[in-house]
């Protein structure tokens, strides 16, 4: 459920020495630059003009084709399970208390296969997915037992509400003599990939094609080794405002699950990358095929990630409302409680509803109708911290829950006196994140060196000034020294003159009336 990225796009092996060149603007946001930078010595700043968004369509020129096609960096699956605490009790009548379990965690590998680039600018793939589990990183193992509800017992019982008494009644037998009952003691690893059931090989035998399961029922079971269809979308190289967008996901522009044409559109990217240059006033949209809708993440913050700016987008309180609090979501009905989603359209019929975790976000009587229920935002929240130049996910936390609603069906024995309630079976979490030396790698050319040529072209406009300004002041120096010499050669002139007329007025005989007065005197 919930397919949102493994969005992390890295540089791959190879690509470490290339990415794309940004500079900061005078608001503190990176802006593109008009070249590319390359890590190695003597051609940096050399490699030629092409454009940010030359670097991000899908191309396998592109800098960022060998990211989209096999995402490097390590996503993990972080499950967590509602271990049903008093079942006889719940049969009752009575609350349910519920404990949580985990973390489960899976080491999830994706990588697209089948890519097709057809002639309307747009690429066709299938995305292969698989799942591996990491003992050091749980607590727990996959043969932990837990107790949940029997999915396939309740829902069978609630799609046969309103059949004729009969009807329930043979149900009834055969659940007995299956030895079905409404909550059950599985292992981890067989609610997960799945357990083989005699009720499931009943209804496959005599109404095949009600459930998705052939062999094994298990909430992952159709996901390990799988691929989540073929989706085509927009490369952005004719027309980059279309970048990543989906144009058709298993060849339908637009699903039919749901009650509006608003609701039933397939919106936004595949959820892995975004068009770059984001703003404030940009949003993330992505269609999920395992939620069967698309969805749209809003801005909260601005932030850094290992030194790097990024954009927070997270999920408006909107997102899973019903129809009564947020009229667009009218479509996704019928609906229960705000805060939670009924996906039982395309869950075969199951009543079956997603939400955040812990029914965060929700109506509180949700919270308040099981025991043992905690959301707050730290731990439950969902968020994608963007980088707003490239449209590359820096880190990632994608939180989801999926309940079960039941009561009892009259007629039905193994429902018991169950008070309506959704009980929550298991939530799970998505997350990715850039580290080691990818981070590192991402660092240099998206902080560091725009940092330094930032700061070089001070340094280079400063050095030009000097070399600019040197010949005009040796120019004036040499006219000083030039006229200094040539004022005191003047000088010099004069008073050798001076001093040439005083030596000849000695020489020269007194008239005899000047020594006459002076004998006098």
């Amino acid at each position: 459920m919930g397919r949102v990225p493994p969005w992390v796009v890295t540089l791959p092996p190879g690509m470490a020495g290339k990415a794309l060149a940004l500079e900061r603007s005078t608001a503190g946001v990176w802006e593109p630059s008009q070249s590319v930078i390359s890590a190695q010595p003597c051609v940096c700043g050399l490699t030629g003009p092409p454009r940010v968004s030359t670097n991000v369509r899908i191309d396998p020129n592109s800098l960022s084709f060998n990211m989209w096609k096999e995402i490097p960096v390590p996503f993990y699956l972080s499950v967590y399970f509602f271990d049903v605490v008093n079942p006889n009790e719940i049969l009752k009548g009575e609350k349910p208390q519920v404990r949580e379990r985990g973390p489960y965690v899976y080491r999830e590998f994706r990588h697209k296969k089948n890519i097709t680039f057809n002639d309307n600018d747009t690429v066709s793939f299938l995305e292969h997915r698989s799942f591996q589990f990491q003992p050091d990183k749980s607590r727990g193992s996959e043969s932990d037992y837990i107790v949940i509800p029997n999915i396939l017992v309740l829902a069978a019982s609630f799609m046969m509400e309103h059949r004729p008494m009969s009807l329930k009644l043979i149900m009834t037998l055969a659940f007995s003599a299956l030895g079905q009952r409404a909550f059950m003691n599985r292992t981890v690893g067989e609610i997960m990939w799945g357990y083989e059931d005699p009720l499931m090989n009943l209804i496959n035998k005599y109404l095949p094609g009600v459930f998705p399961f052939k062999d094994k029922f298990g909430l992952f079971a159709e996901m390990n080794d799988s691929d989540s269809g073929v989706f085509t979308v927009f490369t952005g190289v004719k027309d980059f405002s279309r970048i990543h967008l989906v144009d058709k996901w298993n060849g339908l522009s637009k699903v039919n699950f749901w009650h509006s044409d608003q609701c039933n559109m397939i919106n936004g990217t595949s959820g892995q990358m975004w068009a770059p240059f984001m703003t404030p006033e940009s949003s993330l949209e992505f269609y999920s095929p395992e939620a069967c809708r698309s969805m749209k993440l809003i801005y909260q913050k601005p932030g850094v990630f290992g030194g790097i700016p990024t954009y927070r987008f997270v999920a408006p309180k909107t997102l899973f409302a019903n129809g009564s609090m947020y009229p667009p979501n009218e479509g996704f009905c019928p609906c229960l409680d705000s805060g939670i989603q009924n996906v039982s359209t395309c869950r075969f019929g199951a009543p079956l509803f997603l939400s955040h975790p812990h029914f965060y976000n929700a109506d509180p009587v949700l919270a308040e109708a099981v025991l043992g229920l905690h959301p707050n935002e730290e731990e439950h929240a969902l968020f994608l911290d963007i980088h707003p130049v490239t449209g590359i996910p820096m880190n990632c936390s994608v939180k989801l829950q999926l309940s079960l609603y039941m009561k009892a069906i009259r007629g039905i024995g193994q429902t018991g006196k169950i008070e309506p309630v959704v009980l929550p079976l298991m939530w799970f979490g998505e997350s990715g994140a850039m580290e080691g030396e990818t981070l590192s790698t991402f660092y240099t050319q998206l902080v560091l060196l725009p940092n330094v040529l930032q700061y070089a072209q001070y340094v280079l406009l400063a050095l030009g000034c000097v070399l600019l300004l040197a010949p005009v002041i040796y120019q004036v120096r040499s006219q000083e020294k030039c006229y200094l010499f040539w004022s005191s050669s003047k000088k010099g002139s004069k008073d050798k003159e001076a001093a040439q007329a005083y030596s000849e007025s000695l020489m020269t005989p007194d008239p005899k009336g000047t020594v006459l007065q002076e004998a006098r005197l």
